[in-house]
């Protein structure tokens, strides 16, 4: 075991362990979070429809590969869905806040998914759920089709919300 893996299974552990909170808080309502019910109502207000779809969607990655990453289970695909979260979070979410995270702006998605690009490179290390069931190490050239199929994903995403009309206010009835 060297520095090397260690510090890997540290980056896995805080970029994964953070984002699946972030998905536990979307599912269930943990550390002040929306729950489901009110996390669909974001995905309505984003144009993402079907929202229920949506909701499920980036919970899903968030929290399943948010902990697979953690683990250094199914390394390189648990990135290529986080970075696709990513690329979606900070373009759609982020992005019109500017740059500082004081007024949600795109620097603390960015950082993260500056680890996800950094694991997703190098493998998860030796201290991985992937190393103990010899999971295949990639190469490079099929390390970045994940890295654009990830980002190609988000943008995706991001592409079907432009296609539906932003939610009318419910008319007033005299």
């Amino acid at each position: 075991m060297s520095l090397a893996d260690v510090s890997l299974l540290i980056l896995r552990l805080v970029v994964g362990g953070t984002f699946a909170a972030h998905g536990a808080q979307k599912a269930f309502g943990w550390w002040n979070g929306t729950g489901y019910a009110k996390w669909t109502q974001v995905m309505v207000s984003m144009r993402m429809h079907p929202a229920p779809l949506w909701a499920f969607i980036s919970v899903g990655a968030e929290l399943g590969a948010g902990l697979a990453l953690a683990l250094g289970f199914l390394t390189p695909f648990a990135a290529m869905v986080l970075i696709g979260q990513s690329v979606f979070i900070i373009i759609k979410a982020h992005l019109p806040k500017g740059f500082f995270n004081g007024t949600g702006g795109i620097e603390f998605p960015l950082s993260l998914a500056a680890g996800l690009v950094a694991i997703l490179g190098v493998g998860p290390g030796e201290l991985a759920i992937d190393n103990a069931i010899r999971f295949p190490a990639f190469s490079d050239p099929f390390r970045l089709l994940l890295l654009a199929i990830g980002i190609a994903g988000g943008l995706v995403a991001i592409s079907i919300s432009r296609l539906h009309p932003a939610p009318q206010p419910a008319a007033s009835t005299p």
